[in-house]
């Protein structure tokens, strides 16, 4: 637009113009005098610089605003009180101290359990909880073995924040099988939740032989799992095992639920690890992986961490007996010799687990 203007002006004051118009309608030989071509340089390059500092004005703010105001999930930041220094979601205040709410100090005191059954659960999902007690979560003598379980939840926030707090209250004095700390409980802090769950079993459980971490939306064959774990040939120690997963990059795309910064996290790819939603190790690993987590650098994909962790012990995971035994999903069509014969399988609804269940404890042929 400028340049077309001082063409006209150039022209109505009399400048020295040749101009030869080709097809496309653009003057193809356009001759000026040496002051007004300077003018109208300077006036492009001004133009220039005020487009390219707008731009990048703007992806300097888009770079530095956390995500969640940029409407990516939702989160609300944190603040470390020591450094005074605000986070994005990505960054994770963990190590930290964070205190119990709601605990149950003295379950291991008398005697320590065989296994601990150890649940990360919304506090807002009291459904998934009570669908758990009254199916796997209901053993509490397998084979020989006593079996515990916890959820741990840490606080609710946004509307109705106050009256689910004083909900799970009631829920914990009734079952005493609740574990809440005090930090903001999202999909941003599951690596807190998780540290959190391994600080308790080393400080309060630590004489129990081994712990999994499952998630709420996981059916679990705890007979299966305890006739693993007294299996002879299976390690007391330095202990892990699960569903693998190798070879996997981070993610970069910033519209992905697994996006992670290169700041935050520069290699490309991830050590091995085990996938979150269901994995078992011996009591031991936990404060190990506590001592570890001082060293290495928290980021929000728990999973991904505790693999770090591990790396950092030189603790190499273990491969399960069989690699049938941990289900990333349920069978398309009903198969009850599936849910006999496996340790975890992912549920597609929550009313699944009730239903395989029931179907798994009704008489017949397991298999």
């Amino acid at each position: 637009m400028l340049f077309h203007m001082e063409m006209q002006r150039l022209n109505v004051t009399g400048g020295d113009i040749s101009k030869e118009p080709s097809e496309s309608g653009i003057f193809r030989h356009v001759r000026f005098p040496r002051q007004r071509c300077l003018v109208v340089l300077v006036l492009l390059s001004v133009w220039v610089l005020m487009i390219f500092l707008v731009t990048n004005l703007v992806t300097l703010h888009t770079s530095l605003t956390p995500f969640w105001q940029l409407g990516g999930q939702g989160e609300t930041p944190y603040t470390n009180n020591s450094e005074r220094e605000f986070f994005s979601p990505y960054h994770v205040a963990y190590p930290q101290s964070y205190q119990f709410i709601l605990d149950e100090p003295d379950e291991c005191h008398d005697q320590s359990p065989f296994l601990l059954l150890m649940v990360p659960v919304a506090p807002g999902n009291l459904v998934a909880r009570e669908d758990i007690r009254r199916t796997w979560g209901n053993e509490s003598m397998v084979l020989g073995q006593a079996v515990r379980l916890f959820f741990l939840l840490g606080l609710p926030s946004g509307e109705g924040a106050e009256r689910l707090q004083e909900e799970v209250l009631l829920e914990s004095r009734q079952y005493h099988d609740l574990l809440q700390s005090d930090f903001k409980d999202s999909y941003f802090n599951l690596t807190i939740k998780t540290m959190v769950m391994l600080e308790w079993l080393a400080s309060r459980c630590s004489g129990a032989s081994f712990a999994m971490k499952i998630d709420s939306d996981m059916f679990l064959n705890v007979h299966n799992l305890v006739h693993m774990l007294i299996d002879p040939t299976t390690p007391k120690s330095n202990f892990i095992t699960g569903k693998f997963s190798l070879n996997n990059r981070a993610v970069r795309d910033r519209t992905s639920k697994w996006y992670i910064p290169a700041k935050v996290y520069p290699n490309s790819k991830f050590p091995p690890y085990l996938l979150g939603n269901g994995y078992v190790f011996s009591i031991d690993l936990t404060q190990k992986i506590v001592e570890a987590s001082k060293h290495v650098r928290a980021i929000f994909l728990e999973d991904v961490y505790l693999g770090m962790c591990l790396k950092h012990l030189r603790v190499v995971a273990s491969n399960p007996p069989s690699s049938t035994l941990f289900k990333l999903s349920m069978p398309y069509i009903h198969n009850r010799c599936h849910y006999s014969t496996v340790i975890t399988t992912e549920m597609d609804h929550v009313s699944d687990l009730l239903r395989v269940w029931q179907d798994l404890q009704s008489p017949g042929t397991s298999c």
